[in-house]
């Protein structure tokens, strides 16, 4: 792999050995994806307590490693591991990452975040020089890793290896900016004069790690296209619109993408009966499983019955769906709920259930596998989000033929068509305004088309053809790759 493009991927979460979110997946599973590609991609990480714990098998990779922070140089370890044939690097100090959780805890963020991730950033530029390992490209994941494309315009700018790198920061939720007081400046090793001030990381007389990734990297990627686009607006710019709009022009929208190895009913190990395209009883009998399981009223077998996998809060719309929940069920229709987060809204859920015994079930916490089984068992997943980035339960619900009934934002509006009874074209159902009556006449409307078995069968089919695995995603990332990496010519794929 001497001439493979050599990319140094940089997240704080990276599913299987940590995860919070959504993040997690996307650092898990795109490297492997640019790897079947030829690229020399290598991960670093923090070597978090949950990671400790897995009992990975691993390796001893450098020991003292020196790493500034602020005026002092603090020793860490290097440990490696591997993401199938993807070489994983493990920062540990355990005074910083030797703790129960990866952000924070029930009292809020950690208060020495700035300096965990700091740390974090100079540590796997330090990596890269002592491994003789010089990437095109530094690829930096939300604000926790912000400081490194400033560290490279900075302090890194004339050190063998780095000198030649790009920078790629990817955006995954705009409501975390990383934060901090100006007066901890001296942590990130950044000059005042350099880097704090409005046309630099400064915002509002303090320090923003989202910020410093925004202006100083040599392109920005978010998770769909729509989202790109939203950004810019002042509804979902989060304060950084003005920001967002100065670097338009390096501003990318790539759609994530999704496992199929994990989420596809052919090969669900927690589903009832496999099922395909081809094979369409099987969904049948998983519905009825589902109906089963969670103790609804068996003659929702041949009505809609409807999914929600989700947090459970406003910015999931979840608000909008419980003013309507009775109107939903005197259509004749059932709802089946997963999820947890706001406490009135899981007790509206739980009320709801006892007015209508029979008609709503819900699980109010994380069951991964039963996740599983109402992606296969429902007829409907309906995802009401006020903003979603990207959003992957819609995209898993495609491939199980179970129809996603979306708001149209972010991610939602990028991957859903919506259905068009005259053509047999469209994949979903859409809504736009931000409120209940409107998300009452979609559902209105898909159990209309439900009682119309061949239309529905269109439908379901539509769905289940649709293709968003990281392959594509990762070509997407290659493009970029290549259009801003300083290399004399561009990578030869391994289609």
């Amino acid at each position: 792999m001497a001439n493979a493009l050599k990319v140094l991927f940089l997240s704080p979460e990276v599913a299987p050995f940590a995860k919070s979110g959504g993040l997690g997946d996307v650092a898990g599973a795109l490297p492997l994806s640019l790897k079947h590609y030829g690229v020399d991609v290598r991960i670093a990480m923090p070597f978090y307590r949950v990671v400790k714990e897995a009992g990975l098998d691993k390796r001893n990779l450098v020991r003292d490693l020196e790493i500034p922070l602020g005026p002092a140089n603090l020793k860490a370890d290097i440990l490696e591991t591997r993401l199938e044939d993807v070489p994983v690097y493990l920062l540990e100090r355990e005074d910083m990452y030797d703790r129960p959780n990866l952000y924070g805890n029930s009292r809020g963020d950690y208060y020495d975040n700035l300096e965990r991730f700091s740390f974090f950033g100079h540590a796997a530029l330090s990596l890269a020089k002592h491994l003789d390992f010089a990437p095109d490209i530094v690829h930096c994941h939300d604000w926790q890793t912000g400081i490194v494309p400033a560290l490279l315009k900075g302090p890194y700018s004339k050190v063998k290896g780095l000198s030649d790198a790009a920078s790629v920061f990817t955006i995954h939720n705009m409501g975390y900016q990383g934060i901090f007081p100006g007066n901890k400046l001296a942590v990130t090793g950044l000059s005042p004069t350099g880097f704090f001030h409005p046309g630099g990381m400064e915002y509002w007389g303090n320090i923003s790690l989202l910020k410093a990734g925004i202006i100083y990297s040599d392109a920005i990627t978010t998770v769909s296209p729509t989202y790109a686009a939203e950004i810019q607006d002042t509804e979902h710019g989060m304060g950084m619109e003005g920001v967002l709009k100065g670097r338009a022009s390096s501003l990318y929208g790539i759609l994530n993408g999704v496992d199929y190895n994990k989420w596809d009913p052919v090969v669900d190990d927690y589903i009832t009966t496999n099922y395909s395209a081809g094979f369409m009883s099987g969904k049948t009998r998983c519905k009825e499983a589902l109906i089963k399981e969670m103790r609804l009223d068996p003659s929702l077998l041949k009505k809609p019955l409807c999914g929600v996998i989700s947090r459970l809060d406003n910015q999931k719309g979840l608000d909008i769906l419980i003013k309507i929940l009775d109107d939903m069920v005197n259509l004749d229709v059932g709802l089946v709920v997963l999820g947890s987060g706001d406490e009135r809204i899981q007790d509206d859920i739980k009320e709801a259930m006892d007015r209508h015994q029979g008609k709503i079930a819900a699980f109010m916490g994380f069951n991964d596998s039963l996740a599983h089984r109402i992606m296969a068992g429902a007829d409907l997943l309906i995802i009401p989000s006020r903003y979603e980035p990207c959003g992957l339960t819609q995209m898993y619900a495609l491939k199980y033929g179970t129809i996603p009934l979306v708001r149209a934002t972010g991610g939602l509006n990028d991957t859903i068509e919506t259905f068009d009874e005259k053509t047999g074209k469209g994949n979903g159902f859409k809504f736009r305004p931000d409120d209940s009556k409107a998300l009452l006449n979609e559902i209105k409307r898909a159990v209309r088309l439900f009682k119309n078995k061949k239309v529905w069968k269109r439908l379901m089919l539509n769905a289940m053809a649709a293709d968003f695995s990281w392959d594509r995603s990762a070509k997407a990332y290659l493009d970029l790759y290549n259009a801003i990496s300083h290399r004399p010519s561009p990578i030869i794929r391994n289609q």
